[in-house]
């Protein structure tokens, strides 16, 4: 996603030195996410709304997710998929008469959440990587236990209590030691009792589904999958929260979820030949739909970027990784020793290419480096900057109304490495209206498994460039040493 930045010279105070302007670049390649989406308190769970029923506080943090997550992935046959499950569920609930507002969200991230008045929210990304609907189940039945528990009215309150102690105990105790370590065990207490609450939420999720007729083990294969893919997958700054965010580790749910299930018994026709073919019946649900990056808002394919709604294309140098985040396109070289940065930003007409390159939003520019360019027949302006220990090559280019900018980093800008910076830029143009009509989403797409197939042959079949057998093993929820059957059927990913 290309998010434009409003001000001409906004982003100065985060890229005023080479360090922090590296610290942008890399950021989402090696950081971390905290936090959730917030839950609204309320003391006992609502009957869910259309949005025009909807308090405003619940639209608008309806409306904030839909933001976060891509909005609503439009599939009729998915979405009642998803809501006949919820139904069972529910049905299997001590509150039958809650009812629970199923959104199917638009996202490649791997989550599910609730509000406590009864919306429930489910990417894409996270049905793609269930097996069975078992696996579905456990997923929302946790997210559906949070609300059975009240856990976002009890979280609320116990918040509330803790600040009230921290403000008391401040205004007793006079030692700064004393108070700091008051506030750290007021924060661990949190910790704990929202851990609490998440393994609590476990439990009756997997109650649930046992008790309407699913198989309880499916939590546990679904977060040993969720587990795999969070090791394969780097988390990225900017991106939606994924359900690891947030949640216990997953070792300690895995083995929370199997002492759980073994309380119950599969379902009494629970035979292989029944789980495979419950297996089946998701996959049908599942094929076809979009997998990975949605091209509305640009897409990354190897080294190269394709934005086909605004209409535009660039490939990276060689030996770069892209990242398509919320708000740039960011890419390391392997091995490390450079970066890059592709962002948007809104300049005035009147004002030129390199009057912006020196216009305070970098520092260290070089004034007798900065001159004019045309990049395929679009104005542009190139610039170098240096710091301590990194140099940059900048580059802006006009493309409609708005600018795009190319911050190149390098620890050796060598005539080579420059070389390869000003290629990447000269593959910066507009797609043809042929290219756009052509650039689709992948998707996933079921096969049967024939003999003579092995993970590794079916893996080398799919639309993605790297790490293809450890990504066909995840999907399909294959440990180390599983092999594939023939007559079965498996998920892959294609154009």
């Amino acid at each position: 996603m290309i998010v434009g930045v409003r001000s001409a010279t906004a982003g100065r105070k985060l890229a005023s030195t080479g360090l922090a302007l590296l610290a942008l670049l890399l950021g989402a390649c090696t950081g971390d996410i905290t936090g959730i989406i917030p839950r609204v308190a309320v003391e006992k769970p609502a009957p869910s709304l259309p949005a025009e029923q909807m308090s405003p506080a619940v639209l608008a943090e309806h409306q904030r997710i839909l933001a976060a997550y891509g909005g609503v992935y439009n599939d009729p046959r998915l979405q009642t998929m998803v809501e006949q499950l919820v139904e069972r569920l529910v049905a299997a609930s001590p509150s039958p008469d809650q009812h629970f507002d199923v959104t199917v969200l638009n996202s490649e991230t791997v989550n599910a959440f609730a509000l406590p008045t009864g919306q429930l929210y489910v990417t894409r990304g996270l049905i793609a990587l269930a097996n069975d609907e078992s696996e579905l189940a456990s997923v929302i039945g946790h997210e559906m236990g949070h609300v059975i528990a009240r856990h976002a009215f009890l979280r609320a309150e116990q918040m509330r209590d803790a600040d009230l102690s921290n403000r008391v105990f401040t205004a007793l105790v006079g030692d700064p030691q004393a108070r700091a370590l008051a506030l750290a065990r007021s924060k661990l207490t949190l910790a704990s009792y929202s851990q609490m609450q998440e393994l609590e939420a476990d439990a009756i999720g997997i109650r649930l589904a046992a008790k309407a007729g699913f198989d309880p083990y499916g939590a546990v294969r679904f977060l040993a999958s969720l587990q795999r893919n969070s090791e394969l997958k780097p988390r990225r700054n900017g991106a939606a929260p994924d359900f690891l965010a947030s949640h216990p580790a997953t070792p300690e749910r895995i083995a929370q979820a199997l002492a759980e299930a073994r309380q119950y018994r599969p379902p009494a026709a629970d035979t292989p030949e029944q789980r495979e073919q419950a297996k089946a019946a998701y996959l049908a649900e599942i094929d076809g739909m979009v997998f990975g990056e949605d091209p509305s808002e640009g897409f990354v394919r190897g080294r190269r970027f394709l934005h086909p709604r605004l209409g535009f294309t660039f490939t990276a140098p060689a030996g770069f990784v892209l990242d398509n985040t919320a708000k740039a396109v960011l890419g390391v070289k392997s091995g490390g020793g450079a970066a890059l940065r592709f962002d948007v930003v809104q300049v005035p007409a009147e004002q030129t290419l390199p009057a912006y390159l020196t216009s305070g939003w970098i520092e260290n520019i070089d004034p007798g480096s900065v001159h004019d360019v045309t990049v395929n027949g679009l104005r542009g302006a190139t610039a170098t900057a240096k710091s301590d220990d990194w140099d940059f090559r900048l580059f802006v280019i006009r493309f409609g109304s708005d600018v795009y900018r190319f911050i190149f980093a390098s620890k050796d800008l060598t005539p080579e490495t420059d070389r390869s910076f000003r290629e990447s830029v000269g593959t910066f143009r507009r797609m043809s209206l042929a290219e756009m009509r052509q650039a689709k989403p992948l998707h996933i797409k079921i096969v049967e498994v024939k003999p003579g197939d092995t993970i590794e042959k079916l893996a080398g079949r799919m639309a993605i460039p790297d790490r293809q057998v450890e990504r066909f093993r995840v999907l399909n929820g294959l440990n180390p040493g599983d092999k594939v059957t023939p007559g079965t059927e498996v998920k892959t990913i294609a154009d």
